[in-house]
Formats: C-alpha cells, sequence, structure tokens
C-alpha cells in the first residue's frame, strides 16, 4: 500500500520504517529533521496536503490535539489532499471529545477514520510490539488490521464509535502514572529507610507488586538514566486529558490529579524532555533523598 506517515519523532520514526520494511511505499512530509535514513526510505514531499494526495492510507503520530488538527485541517493540511475512499488513522494520543469531530469532518469528505492510540512506547515503536487501541467503523478497522500488525502486538478493536481508542488510551495512561508514582514512592520509602532499593526491586520483582514499570522504569531510575522513551511533558499532557475529561463526566480522580501535579513539578525544574520516570525525582525533592545517593 502507499501509506503517508505524518509525525516521525521517537515513536514514529521507527514505525514508518517498519511499515517500508514491512514492502509498503512510505511518503512523507518535509523536514529539516528527517534523517537520511528515512529520506532514503520514503518519498519526501512539500506537504501534509502532498502526502494525504499520493497514499491510500494516511497514519498520523503527532504529540497532541492541536497538532492533529493542524495537520488535518490547516493550511495545505492533509484534508484538503484527501481522495474519496482514503483512510485515516490518528495514532496520537489526544482528546477523545476532539477526536470525534475530526471523524465526522473526516467522513464528510467520504473518507474513513479511526482513532488507533499506541501503548510501549521507543522500545516497543522499535520491536513493533506496540499496544494499538482502536475505535472507529468495523470496516475500517479490518482493512487496517494487516497494517496495525505490523505495528504492534495486542491489537484490540475497543469499540465502532469514534473516540473509543482514546478513551482506552486515557485509561491506560491513568495506570502506567500512578504506577510510576507507587514505584518511585516504593524507591524512595525503601532506600530512606536504609534498605538497598536495588535489591528491594529484585525482592519485589517475582511478586504480586511486579510490572512492566518495575522491570523497566525501576532501572532507570536506580541509574539515573532519563533518556526519554516517553516524554513527562507528553505523559502530563495525557493526564491533562484524563481530568479535564473527569470534569465534564463529573468523575472524581484524585490520585490522577495528584500524579499530575508530581510531572508538573518536573516540569517546573526542567525535565519536561526526560523520560516519564523521571517523576520520581518530584518524589525524592518532597523527601529530600535520592535513592542514588545512598548507594
Amino acid at each position: 500500500m502507499k501509506i503517508g506517515f505524518i509525525g516521525l519523532g521517537i515513536m514514529g520514526r521507527p514505525m514508518a520504517l517498519n511499515l517500508k520494511n514491512a514492502g509498503h511505499d512510505l511518503i512523507v512530509p518535509e523536514r529539516a529533521s528527517l534523517t537520511g535514513e528515512l529520506r532514503a526510505a520514503a518519498t519526501v514531499v512539500a506537504t501534509p496536503r502532498a502526502v494525504a494526495a499520493a497514499a491510500d492510507i494516511l497514519i498520523l503520530m503527532v504529540p497532541d490535539t492541536p497538532d492533529v488538527e493542524a495537520v488535518l485541517f490547516g493550511e495545505n493540511g492533509a484534508a484538503i489532499g484527501l481522495r474519496k475512499g482514503s483512510l485515516v488513522i490518528d495514532m496520537s494520543s489526544i482528546s477523545p471529545i476532539e477526536t470525534r469531530d475530526f471523524a465526522r469532518r473526516i467522513a464528510a469528505l467520504g473518507c474513513d477514520y479511526l482513532d488507533a492510540p499506541v501503548s510501549g512506547g521507543e522500545v516497543g515503536a522499535k520491536a513493533a510490539t506496540l499496544t494499538i487501541m482502536v475505535g472507529g467503523p468495523d470496516a475500517a478497522f479490518a482493512r487496517a488490521k494487516p497494517l496495525l500488525d505490523v505495528l504492534g502486538k495486542n491489537i484490540t478493536h475497543v469499540g465502532s464509535e469514534p473516540g473509543a481508542g482514546q478513551v482506552c488510551k486515557v485509561a491506560n495512561q491513568i495506570i502506567v502514572a500512578l504506577n510510576i508514582q507507587a514505584v518511585s514512592e516504593a524507591l524512595v520509602f525503601a532506600s530512606r529507610a536504609g534498605a538497598d532499593p536495588a535489591k528491594v526491586r529484585q525482592a519485589i520483582m517475582g511478586g504480586f507488586a511486579s510490572s512492566r514499570v518495575l522491570e523497566i522504569h525501576a532501572e532507570r531510575m536506580l541509574n539515573g538514566t532519563f533518556n526519554p522513551g516517553f516524554k513527562v511533558a507528553l505523559h502530563q499532557k495525557d493526564l491533562n486529558l484524563a481530568l479535564s475529561s473527569a470534569k465534564a463526566l463529573n468523575l472524581a480522580m484524585p490520585n490522577t490529579a495528584i500524579a499530575q501535579q508530581m510531572f508538573s513539578s518536573v516540569i517546573a525544574h526542567g525535565g519536561a524532555d526526560l523520560d516519564h520516570s523521571a517523576l520520581i525525582l518530584a518524589v525524592e525533592d518532597l523527601a529530600a533523598h535520592s535513592i542514588r545517593d545512598s548507594k
């Protein structure tokens, strides 16, 4: 297939290359940040409009709701270039409410729209093991499924209504954030109480408290290596989506609000571009204790 791909950042870049390696033709928009590998792998065109005009399926992987709107409906936006019958797959993590409006506007052009946000970070993007949560019409999902199989391993059609995938992703981000906060507090507690936090992690890895966060992010916390797989600022954005949606639903989510504030603290100290495991820095700041200084 001819696949247009817009959003070639930490996760989008390996996702696009995985599609190319699976035999699909790749069309991307010109950007100064395009790597030589991408330029060799793809047809590079000037604008999102030109990407959409050349593609059968358009995939978006951009940071936030306004970015999706700009790519689709801004000047020289992709919506202008879409041909009737094209499929748009938005794999960004954005507002479920705005997603429903975007889907309606794309449907009015005679095209299909899926929201298909992902979980798994840079590691999952590179290994093509992403979890993908999809909302949208059954027929569109069936059409997209072979491509999604190239990008991920756990692919779920959450619902036929637009926005269902985004709702699922927000739920996912709540769980991940609270897990990061729990692991951070546990390691700081253990260290402050005089135990070796690395040994504590090792001990509980085999128990009921084990998780991917404990496996991967706790190691980053212990080593102080916060090179971004998923940035603090993006996770804070996702929790903002959760809390704004909760407000609309008259729903209390106190622990999510606390995690959002902890991410805000990391950002206030200059950590917006760190990996989200850096939430532990806010916990350490409150405790006036670093688990790395205790080694």
